[in-house]
Parts: C-alpha cells; structure tokens; sequence
C-alpha cells in the first residue's frame, strides 16, 4: 500500500514501538536480559537474554536517535537501567562476558552503534561508574583474534567507541580489520563475507547488513579520527552495491530468499537506510522509502509476529528450516537494523518524497552480477525476481560438501524459498542431510539418494550465461556446522558441468557428465529440478505430462520444468514442511530415462512466472573439440551460446585442492 510520507514515517514509528514494547514482559527485573520464548540457541539462555537486550537496544536507538527528543515510552530510561545492571558483576542479572560467551562479542557491536546514536539521551546521561563498567565490559575485545568474517567489525565498531569514550583500544586492531576488509572486496560493490579456502565464495545478505553497515558506522563514530580516505571509499562501494540491491527485491516486498540467517527477514534493508543516512545511495529518496516500507508490509503482512506482537524464528511463519545453530529467540531481532531510516530526521526526502515504483514494477530487466557469478532476471507482469547462482556456495573448495539449501541451489527468487527438507521438529540444521531437489541438477545413485554439488567452481559468466562446475558426491557421515560443514565421509562420482542462459521467466540449463576414472558411474539417473513453491495440501501438488512438470500456487505462480533433450521423464515430488513459505510444497523435475550418457548435453527449461511461458525458446547442440555448445534461440529472435568445456583441467585442480587439504 502507499501512504502519504507523513503518514509513512507514523506507521514506522508505531511498529518500532510495538516490537520494543512486546518484549517489556519477557525482560528480567533490572532490565538487563530479555529471555523470549522460544528453544535455545546452542549459546545457551544467558546469552539468548543478552541477544534480546543488544538487539532491541539498537531499535530502540535508532527510533530515539531521529525523534527529535521525543520519547514517550521512556525507551532511554528503560535501557539505561539495563546497562547498569547488566554490567554489574554481582548482579544475578549481569551479562556474560566475552570469555564465557563468545555470542557477547555480536551484541556488543550492537549496545555501542544505540549508544552512539543516543550519546546525548543515554551515555552522557548515565552514572560515572556505570559509564566505566560498560567500558569495562567491553575491554577484552581488545586483541581479540576474531574469527576471519563479518565478526571483525563487531570488534571495529566496539573499539572506535571505546576509544571515543576513554576505553581501550588498539590501533594494530583497527589496522587488521581494515586490512581484511579489503582483501574481501571482490568489486563491483560485493564483499565476501570473508574467505572459505583462500577464495572469494560467501555471497549472501551478510554483504548488506554487515559488510556495508559496520565499516561506514566505525567511519561515523570515529568522525574526524577515521583514517583520511576511508569513508569516502567505503560510501563509494556501498553506492555502486545498491545500484544491485535495488534489482533483489520483488514487487511483492520480498528480498531474496537466500543465505543464511534469513530469520532477519528485513534486516536486508541495511544498506539501503545506510545509503540514506552516509549519503552513498543512487536510489532517489522515493524509491529508498517505496522498497523499505513495501518491505516492511510484506513481513508484517505475512505474520512475521506472532499474536504477542513478538518476531518468529522464521521467514513468514515459524519456521525451523530457515534457521541456524546460532539463531534463538532473540535472534529475528536483527531485524533493527530494517529500521536505520528512522534515524534520519522526519523531514529528510526519504521521509518527505512521493515514492517511486520499484525497478521490478518500470520494466523488464536482464543483469550479470560478475562478483557474486549470479545472473539475473525481473519482469514487471508478475514482479519477479529470480538469480541464476553460479557464483559463491560458502564452501572450501578443497574438500566435498553436503549441500546448504540456502547456498547450493542453482536459482532463487524474491517468491519462492528453497526446500530444506529438514525435520522441523529436529532443530535447527537438520536440512544439511538431505537430499537436494529443487534447481538442482543431482545424479541418482542405485538406492535413489541425490549426489550435492558443493564446492562448486566457476567456470564463466558472460553476458546472460553462466557455467559452473563441481564434482558429484554422496555424503555417507554429513556433519553440521553453523555454515554447511564438510563431511567426514563421501562417495565420489562424475563431473557435472552446468551451463545457464537467462532471459525473462525462463533459464536454458544445459548439462554435461563426464566421468573420472575409478569413480562411482553406476547406474546413476540424471534429475533436472525446478522452483519449488508452497501449495495447497488439499489440492493436486501439479501435474507431469510427458517430458514436462508444472506446478501452480495459490497466488498463481507456476513452475514448469520441461526436458527438452536427453530428460524426457517428467515428475512432481510433492514436500512437508519443508518449505518457508507453506507447510506444503511441491517441485517439478524431470529425469534422465535410465543411466545417464556422458559426454553429451541434455538440456532443461526451467520457468517461474505469473503465468504459464507463451514460448519456450529452441535449443540446439554442437561441438567444438572438447567442448559442448548449446545454441539457444529465444521466441523474439535473440541468440545465446552456452559453452560447456571438458573438465580435465578442472580434475587437475580438484586433486591439488584435495592434496593440500
């Protein structure tokens, strides 16, 4: 819906206060920890507490910070009176220090950005001896060895305030963070969130709502003691990311479904209130305010609370499919960070501008992501926005892994969620065992179990197409790990090369399988899956018909999967509660009709859109040498060329990668 601007920031108020409000009851009498329901993180219930004061702290401090001094709710005073007793170690209540909890060390980043922001309602007003324990607290950060991730600048941010407010500090920290940082920057915007095997391979939301957001606050709360140059380097790269960021969103609200951490739902507006706020946007004000607050909606639409008015462990409903080890109650309360933008006074253009349509709704769009190796497509008949993905899996490339739904499917959409195909009831990381189905291409062994694609290797991204490369496996003892960890023991098959061409709702998705000598070939079925989408359970999941499967949700999507060449049986495999979006789920597939040949191309079209493709484009194979081409002619016309090399080179490779490893 759209309001009038004033009106707009009235109902951002109103929704901050009912989050900070719900949580009131939950809080321990000094205020200090905040234990909402809900199962444990594996960092225990102490922490968890601590996880819902830092968290909703830092809304808080953003909804103090631009309201003009006003605060009817005494959001200040309340967590003032956490601050001095959680940082009181004889109080029962006291917070757990970073040697006790490692998990603190996340949400102290979180207690210096609010008390930044709210210097002169909460820090310049507490007690001289409270100001010192908080100090205190935060000390031991100092020559923290941090792990090599976006943790880093939870230590950046705590020291730069520390050194703002006579605590300790380091400058040989501030100059490693600083260092790794840039060694992280793949270009065009893109950080990985550090690196897996020495590469750049971690592309996900973290690239927003941390990478952009804790480096351009350090810069903020140092003010003119930041290093000469940084700022202004680190705005321009936030700029040319949210030239990207401004495609991922739907016209249905939703950012992309993928990655980790997703139970943050809207903290992927970070970036784009931290343009605002930095100065570093090419958004103009309107369309920041119609993708934040169309954002907004979605998730409050969708019942991302619960009948308490409190954030779910989930995407729209509860949902523990989506969630890692690490997430627990308090964890969805990263959230805040959606709320930047009411850090800006009420009569910045953000908050005073007409909004504009988002760039999904002005017209088709086509784009290749080169850092992250994604390809991607919008149209505007049904505001979809779907990624080719043969960039980062978040996976060591020396060493097989099981595959994380989140990071190893082929595609995701602002509409349609991965199945993770984990027990719900098994807690969080359960999907890492699974068998990957949907925009998946899996080799079937003799019992039936679907081989995982991670590590894979980028192969090209050029223009509208995409190949990537990785070794089939079959994990034997998958172990879990917040991030997809590796296993400890695998059954080793073919190549799998996969090419991707993109244009509008349709990808070509061409695939090659070649063995290695002394690997695994037996009897082994080539299955092609689709978008999964969340159904009906009292309808028919979809229909297969020859070489095709098509499935429809109740909105009217519809996902179709047609084997044009080599895949001329077609399925649906229907899921339960294995979907974020639905308790049931279906996805179409097709498969190879007995063992799969190598050295050939078979080919699938893969569709997602309101509506069932009008044509399908004409794809036709050759070779050149070694290499495998399919030539894709498009209904309009436009051609397309998927190359897909031999994978010697590629086995060389994988067996130094292994040696080293």
């Amino acid at each position: 819906m759209n309001r009038i601007p004033a009106e707009d920031r009235a109902h951002w108020e109103r929704t901050a206060d009912q989050l900070l409000l719900a949580v009131r009851p939950y809080a321990t009498g000094g205020h200090s920890l905040i234990q909402l329901p809900g199962p444990p993180s594996v960092s225990g219930v102490l922490s968890d507490g601590l996880e819902g004061f830092a968290r909703t702290f830092l809304l808080a401090g953003f909804r103090l910070a631009g309201a003009e001094g006003k605060d009817p709710h005494d959001f200040a005073g309340w967590y003032a009176a956490g601050l001095a007793a959680g940082t009181d170690p004889d109080n029962p209540e006291r917070w757990p220090t970073f040697a006790e909890c490692n998990q603190a060390k996340v949400e102290a980043a979180s207690i210096v950005l609010a008390l930044h922001e709210t210097r002169p309602l909460i820090w310049d007003r507490l007690d001289d001896q409270v100001r010192q324990r908080v100090l205190d607290w935060l000390a031991p950060m100092v020559g923290d060895p941090m792990p090599g991730n976006n943790w880093i600048w939870f230590q950046g941010v705590t020291e730069a305030f520390a050194r703002t407010a006579g605590g300790q500090w380091r400058q040989q920290d501030l100059d490693r963070i600083i260092a790794l940082t840039d060694g992280w920057y793949a270009g065009d915007g893109w950080y990985s969130d550090g690196l897996t095997g020495g590469e750049r391979r971690n592309f996900d939301h973290y690239n927003g709502w941390a990478m952009h957001l804790y480096p351009l606050w350090f810069c903020r709360i140092l003010g003119d003691a930041a290093p000469g140059g940084l700022l202004d380097r680190y705005r321009a790269r936030l700029r040319r990311f949210l030239e990207d960021q401004r495609l991922l969103v739907g016209a249905n609200g939703s950012p992309l479904i993928q990655g980790r951490s997703l139970t943050y739902r809207h903290a992927a507006l970070a970036p784009l209130w931290t343009g605002a706020l930095f100065d570093a946007t090419p958004l103009a004000p309107g369309e920041t305010r119609a993708i934040a607050s169309r954002m907004l909606d979605h998730f409050t639409e969708h019942g991302a609370t619960d009948d308490e008015g409190l954030l779910t462990l989930g995407w729209h409903r509860p949902y523990r499919g989506v969630l890692q080890v690490y997430s627990g109650p308090a964890s969805p309360y990263w959230a805040s960070k959606g709320f930047i933008g009411l850090a800006l006074p009420p009569d910045h253009p953000v908050w005073t501008e007409e909004e504009s349509p988002l760039a999904v709704e002005r017209g088709d769009f086509t784009r290749t992501l080169q850092a992250p190796g994604w390809l991607v497509s919008g149209t505007a008949a049904d505001g979809v926005v779907r990624v080719v993905n043969h960039g980062g899996d978040h996976a060591d490339p020396a060493r097989p892994h099981a595959d994380d739904p989140c990071y190893a499917r082929f595609a995701y959409s602002t509409h349609t969620a991965p199945e993770t195909q984990g027990d719900p009831t098994a807690g969080p990381g359960a999907c890492a065992v699974a068998d990957p189905l949907d925009n998946a291409v899996v080799l079937l062994d003799a019992a039936g179990r679907a081989s995982h694609r991670r590590p894979a290797t980028r192969v090209s991204v050029d223009g509208v197409t995409a190949v990537s490369r990785s070794r089939a496996h079959w994990p034997e003892d998958a172990t879990w790990d917040p991030f997809g960890g590796p296993d400890t023991r695998y059954a080793l098959g073919p190549w799998i090369t996969v090419g991707s061409a993109l244009r509008g709702s349709v990808e070509v998705r061409a695939v090659r399988i070649d063995p290695v000598p002394g690997a695994e070939t037996t009897a082994q079925i080539l299955r092609v899956g689709g978008w999964a989408l969340a159904v009906d359970p009292q309808s028919p999941p979809g229909r297969a018909d020859g070489a095709t499967a098509r499935v429809e949700d109740a909105a009217g999507l519809v996902s179709v999967v047609v084997g044009a060449r080599e895949l001329p049986r077609a399925a649906v495999v229907s899921g339960s509660d294995s979907n974020a979006l639905g308790a049931a789920s279906a996805t179409p597939v097709v498969e190879s009709n007995g063992p799969v040949a190598h050295g050939t191309v078979h080919i699938a079209l893969v569709h997602l859109g309101g509506t069932d493709p009008a044509a399908l484009p004409l794809v036709a194979t050759r070779a050149e040498g070694t290499t495998l081409l399919a030539d894709v002619t498009w209904p309009d016309g436009v051609r397309d060329t998927i190359r897909l090399p031999a994978p010697e080179a590629a086995y060389r490779t994988w067996e130094e990668r292994r040696r080293r490893a």
